[in-house]
C-alpha cells in the first residue's frame, strides 16, 4: 500500500475510529492518541495490508484492542499507592476490631453488673483481677468449691447473655434475674 492509497482508504475513517475509542475511553485526547497510533501502526504495516480483507474491521479491531490496553494501563495501581491502601486498609481493620473489643468489653460489664452481688465479686476477683481460687475463698470468706460453683453460673450467665444479646442486638432485652428493663 502506498501513501496515496493509504490516504483514500484509511485516514477517512479516522472519524469513525475516534467515535470509537471516546465511547471505549470517555476521554477525547485518550481517543485521539489512541487513534493516532493505531494509524502509526497501519503505515507501519502497510506492506501487510494487501492481505486484508475489511480495513475497516481491522482498524475497528486495532482501535478496540489498543482501547483496552490503555484501560489495563490506567488501573494498575503504583507499587507506592498499592502499599499505602493496604496499610489504610489495614489500620481500618484494626480500628473496627478495637472498636468491636471496646464495645464487647463494655457489654460484658454491663452484665457482669447486674449478676447477684456473690457472683459478681468471685467473676470480677477471677477473671479480671486474675486471683486464685483459693485467694477468692480466703477474701470472701467462702469455701473453694463455692468459689468455683459461684464462678462456673456468673460466667455461664455471662455468656448467655452476651451471646443473647448480640443475637438479638437488644442490650436492653432482659436482665440475667429476667426482669424487664
Amino acid at each position: 500500500m502506498d501513501s496515496k492509497t493509504f490516504k483514500t482508504e484509511v485516514v477517512p475513517m479516522s472519524g469513525k475510529l475516534l467515535r470509537f475509542a471516546v465511547r471505549f475511553l470517555r476521554d477525547d485526547e485518550q481517543a485521539r492518541d489512541v487513534v493516532q497510533e493505531v494509524f502509526m501502526k497501519l503505515w507501519s504495516r502497510r506492506k501487510d495490508l494487501a492481505g486484508v480483507d475489511n480495513m475497516e474491521a481491522y482498524a475497528m479491531r486495532m482501535t478496540r484492542n489498543l482501547c483496552v490496553d490503555e484501560i489495563q494501563k490506567h488501573r494498575t495501581i503504583p507499587m507506592e499507592q498499592l502499599k499505602a491502601r493496604n496499610e489504610w486498609i489495614s489500620n481500618m481493620k484494626q480500628a473496627d476490631e478495637l472498636a468491636e473489643q471496646k464495645d464487647t468489653a463494655r457489654l460484658a460489664k454491663e452484665i457482669i453488673d447486674m449478676l447477684p452481688e456473690q457472683q459478681r465479686a468471685v467473676i470480677h476477683l477471677r477473671d479480671i483481677e486474675h486471683y486464685e481460687l483459693n485467694e477468692i475463698a480466703r477474701v470472701l470468706d467462702m469455701q473453694n468449691s463455692a468459689v468455683r460453683a459461684n464462678l462456673s453460673r456468673a460466667r455461664k450467665k455471662v455468656r448467655d447473655e452476651m451471646i443473647k444479646r448480640m443475637n438479638y442486638g437488644n442490650p436492653k432485652s432482659r436482665n440475667i434475674t429476667g426482669k424487664v428493663l
